[in-house]
């Protein structure tokens, strides 16, 4: 399976790719303390299959939360319910406790554009149940081999 790459996420004003949607316009929020997500840091193009399959499944397994990419394209980052990373153990990612340090919902200050979000926050919703996005980093861990050794 090919990767579709990390320039799937439109410029600001430009419409979004089939089945992306637009950021929605809020209002900056920091998120502090408890309340704060947890941070999934995967590879970019396992999270990108991840993304996808979750995607797929969203409507038996609910859908996928923000998700951020680096500027070098090189890892993805999924928001994941805060106390995910007293657990996290899955190979080849990382789990961080974000303690809502630097985390803003909204706006991004000049710094932080050299990433930005691949599924930006949704005021109406939440962030990936760790359940669901741990099943779909396996299976895309899975795929990608599978894809691998057809070459």
């Amino acid at each position: 399976m090919e990767s579709t790459g990390m320039d799937t996420a439109p410029a600001q004003g430009a419409p979004c790719a089939p089945g992306f949607r637009a950021a929605p316009a809020v209002t900056a929020v920091a998120v502090a303390g408890a309340d704060a997500p947890d941070l999934v840091t995967v590879p970019a193009r396992q999270g990108l299959e991840a993304v996808d399959i979750i995607r797929r499944a969203a409507d038996r397994d609910g859908g996928v939360g923000p998700v951020l990419h680096d500027g070098s394209g090189d890892t993805l980052g999924f928001l994941v319910p805060p106390g995910t990373a007293d657990g996290w153990d899955l190979p080849g990612s990382a789990c961080t406790q974000t303690n809502g340090r630097g985390m803003r919902f909204g706006d991004l200050p000049p710094a932080a554009r050299d990433g930005g979000w691949l599924l930006p926050p949704d005021p109406a919703g939440g962030v990936t149940d760790p359940a669901v996005l741990r099943a779909a980093l396996g299976e895309a861990a899975r795929l990608i081999e599978a894809a691998d050794s057809c070459s």
